[in-house]
């Protein structure tokens, strides 16, 4: 019997940091060196999916990084965006006051719970790192969310997998 695989949503930081020029800084570096590893290695280990946001953000910004993270995320499953996920979005918003800039990250966590993916992956941890996400878990909770899913850059989940606490 084949084991069911967890899922995944990637959010837009994971093609961005795979399809960059080398990085200038061992920061960088190690971003996508990790990243790499992921996709390369560790990918198929999951069901990987995108929504229409990931896409919206990979087609801006300089027209030849715009393709080749398009062309990255071709063919993973896009979940589907409705008026549940766009009232949640706009709740974390004004819940969690973080800078409008950054609300798309809002509508990436909404996506995330209400299509009940295990984990979110990002290496975006400023706006959904752990501070703003154990707020969300509280808010779910009180929103009657079963769960929330894990929030993990690809380090960390991989490393979670090796031990078993996945």
């Amino acid at each position: 019997m084949e084991e069911l695989k967890r899922s995944v949503y990637i959010e837009t930081t994971i093609p961005s940091v795979l399809t960059a020029r080398p990085g200038r800084d061992i920061g960088a570096l190690y971003r996508q060196a990790v990243t790499r590893d992921f996709w390369d290695n560790e990918r198929h280990k999951y069901d990987l999916y995108i929504s229409e946001y990931v896409v919206e953000e990979c087609e801006k910004g300089d027209k030849d990084a715009a393709k080749r993270r398009l062309e990255l995320i071709e063919g993973i499953p896009h979940l589907p965006i409705g008026k549940e996920v766009n009232d949640l979005a706009e709740e974390y918003f004004k819940y969690l006051k973080i800078p409008s800039r950054a609300k798309t990250d809002c509508f990436h966590l909404a996506v995330s719970v209400i299509c009940k993916m295990d984990f979110l992956m990002s290496w975006n941890l400023t706006h959904l790192g752990s501070v703003y996400f154990s707020k969300v878990c509280e808010f779910n909770a009180t929103l009657g969310f079963e769960k929330t899913p894990n929030l993990f850059d690809p380090d960390a989940l991989m490393r979670a997998a090796r031990r078993g606490n996945i």
